[in-house]
């Protein structure tokens, strides 16, 4: 998809805030420093909508872009060692749970692992909670470029046998520095939208 259009709509915190429109919602998750604001922004050919940073757990809303007026991304808070207290974390899984449990447009959820590294506790809960609600997923794999030709294959098998990968889901192998899998993530989110 070529997008023309892209803009941040609302950082929220609550189920009131969230956007009124009945279009469709692909929500991405994972860990901090995962990648999920260089992934929209790579997407969308922006540099800066989504904002990146290099200090971890910077995404403390849901933050809800607007694409070709079409549909909405849906930025998560990033799970794992975001250097904030338990008590904001806790506040995070809450705003998370309630956003799954009853936004309607949810219509996929885009699953973004560090390609170089096994899949954390975390991130293995993340994927079974999405299967365990029939959340459709499409599973990232970034960072790609840090990885050696010869190791992404054996990285790609290991990443599935570790999340009991269900193989109706979508895994693409991205990229934000060569662009790799950027037209497979279209592709599976179109699916969706």
């Amino acid at each position: 998809m070529k997008v023309h259009s892209a803009e941040i709509v609302i950082s929220a915190v609550a189920k009131k805030q969230y956007p009124k429109s009945a279009l469709p919602e692909i929500a991405l998750a994972g860990r901090s420093n995962v990648g999920k604001s260089s992934f929209i922004n790579t997407l969308i050919d922006r540099k800066k909508l989504a904002r990146t940073s290099s200090k971890p757990g910077r995404t403390q809303t849901l933050n809800f872009y607007l694409i070709e007026n079409k549909f909405h991304f849906v930025d998560l808070p990033g799970y794992g060692y975001a250097k904030v207290s338990k008590q904001e974390r806790a506040k995070w899984g809450e705003m998370i749970d309630e956003y799954f449990a009853n936004r309607k447009q949810l219509q996929a959820v885009v699953s973004l692992i560090d390609m170089r590294h096994d899949p954390t506790e975390r991130d293995i809960q993340m994927y079974d909670f999405l299967k365990y609600y029939n959340f459709p997923v499409i599973l990232v794999a970034t960072k790609a470029d840090k990885l050696a030709k010869n190791k992404k294959n054996q990285q790609i098998s290991r990443i599935k046998e570790l999340l009991d990968f269900d193989d109706n889901d979508s895994f693409v192998v991205f990229s934000t520095v060569t662009k790799e899998g950027k037209e497979e993530a279209w592709h599976a989110i179109e699916a969706f939208i």
